[in-house]
């Protein structure tokens, strides 16, 4: 499985929250097959979206296309770092 981490930090969670919902279709159809979305313990500006892709050429072509970035800026996102993982072995106990 291939994974994408993100953290950023949001001027305002529910305005960032509902523009990502509303982004679902597209990235359902770029290849995002699953995703978590967590917030730093002491900071709630910071965000975690922590999401499963079909491939990672598919994420990067999806987090680096113009469409991105405008959304980007329309949520308020601030300096997001994109960390691009393959997994290695994965478990339960």
């Amino acid at each position: 499985m291939q994974h994408v981490l993100i953290i950023h930090e949001v001027a305002d969670y529910p305005a960032w929250k509902k523009i990502f919902d509303g982004a679902a279709d597209i990235r359902r159809e770029a290849g995002e097959r699953s995703y978590q979305v967590l917030k730093y313990q002491n900071d709630p500006s910071r965000i975690v979206h922590f999401s499963v892709w079909t491939s990672i050429d598919d994420a990067k072509r999806f987090f680096e296309s113009p469409q991105l970035v405008r959304i980007r800026a329309e949520a308020g996102v601030k300096s997001p770092e994109f960390i691009y993982l393959e997994q290695l072995e994965a478990g339960i106990l």
